[in-house]
C-alpha cells in the first residue's frame, strides 16, 4: 500500500522533501568555534609554545624573586644604618656610659656583629627513594621525608636554651621577633624563601650548646627519623666566627580593632 504523501497524484515520480536538521547548523557553528580558537590561539602565541614559554612565570619564580629582592633590600638597609650612626657617632651628646649602655643594648638586639666560638647544625631532607631502615618501622610517607618547621623550631630553642648568645638561620641573624615559618618544604624568614638543606649558626660554648641539642625531647624525636628513614642531621665545631648583624626592619606590625 503506497502512502498519499510520497504519490501525491497518479502516474507521478515520488518526491522526498528534506526536512530541517537543527543538528546541522549546531555542527557547523561547533566548527566554525573550534577554528576561531585555533586562530586565536595561534595569534597570540606568534607560533611558540604557550606552554613552555619562559615568559609566563611560575608561582615559585615570583617568590623567588620576590626573596631576592628582599634580600637586596635588606643589604641595602644594613648600609645605610651604618651610614646613618656613623654620621650620628660624630657629635651626638651622649656620655661614655650611655654609648656602653647603648652597644649593650644593641648586642641583646641583634643588630651588632657579633664574634665567639660557634657550632653549625644543618638539616635535610631524607632522600625521595628511602626505607624503612630499622625492623618494626613502617614503610615512610611523604611526611616523614622531609624538615618541618617543628624540626628547625626545636634547633633554635635547644641552642637558645644552652646558651646561644646570638644565633644565624641560613644567612640570617634571628632577633626576637624572628619568626621560623616553613610552608611545603621551604622555610620563609623574614620575607625571604630558603630550600633544604637549612644550615643554622650558633655562637656560645660548644659542649653546652651540644649537650641542649641531646637533651630537647623535640629533637630526640626527630632523631628517630634520622636513624630510620635518612634525613639529613650534622653538628659542627666551627671556632671562631663573625656573626652579621640583623639588618632588616625592626618595624613592628599588629592589628587595630576597627571603629
Amino acid at each position: 500500500m503506497s502512502n498519499s504523501a510520497d504519490s501525491p497524484g497518479t502516474g507521478s515520480s515520488p518526491v522526498r522533501r528534506r526536512r530541517f536538521r537543527p543538528v546541522r547548523i549546531l555542527t557547523a557553528a561547533v566548527f566554525a568555534l573550534a577554528g576561531l580558537i585555533f586562530f586565536t590561539s595561534f595569534n597570540t602565541a606568534k607560533g611558540t609554545n604557550i606552554r613552555t614559554d619562559a615568559s609566563l612565570l611560575k608561582l615559585s619564580d615570583l617568590i623567588h624573586e620576590r626573596s631576592r629582592e628582599n634580600g637586596d633590600l635588606e643589604e641595602s638597609n644594613g648600609a645605610l644604618r651604618e651610614d646613618v650612626e656613623s654620621l650620628a657617632e660624630r657629635d651626638d651628646g651622649r656620655t661614655k656610659s650611655q654609648d656602653d649602655e647603648l652597644a649593650a643594648l644593641e648586642e641583646k638586639a641583634g643588630t651588632q656583629k657579633l664574634k665567639g666560638k660557634a657550632i653549625t647544625v644543618t638539616l635535610d631532607d631524607a632522600p625521595p627513594d628511602a626505607t624503612a631502615k630499622l625492623p618494626g618501622y613502617p614503610e615512610p610517607q611523604p611526611d616523614y621525608l622531609v624538615i618541618h618547621q617543628q624540626d628547625l623550631q626545636a634547633v633554635v630553642n635547644a641552642l637558645w636554651q644552652g646558651g646561644a648568645k646570638g644565633i644565624k638561620v641560613m644567612d640570617q641573624r634571628l632577633i626576637s621577633t624572628s619568626a621560623v615559618r616553613c610552608v611545603g618544604n621551604t622555610l620563609i624568614l623574614q620575607g625571604r624563601v630558603y630550600s633544604p638543606p637549612y644550615k643554622i649558626q650558633a655562637v656560645g660554648d660548644p659542649e653546652d650548646l651540644k649537650d641542649a641539642l641531646a637533651k630537647s625531647p623535640a629533637i630526640q624525636n626527630y632523631m628517630v627519623y634520622v636513624n630510620v628513614y635518612g634525613l639529613g642531621w650534622k653538628v659542627e665545631d666551627d671556632g671562631r666566627v663573625t656573626l652579621p648583624g640583623y639588618s632588616g626592619t625592626a618595624d613592628l606590625h599588629y592589628a587595630q580593632p576597627v571603629d
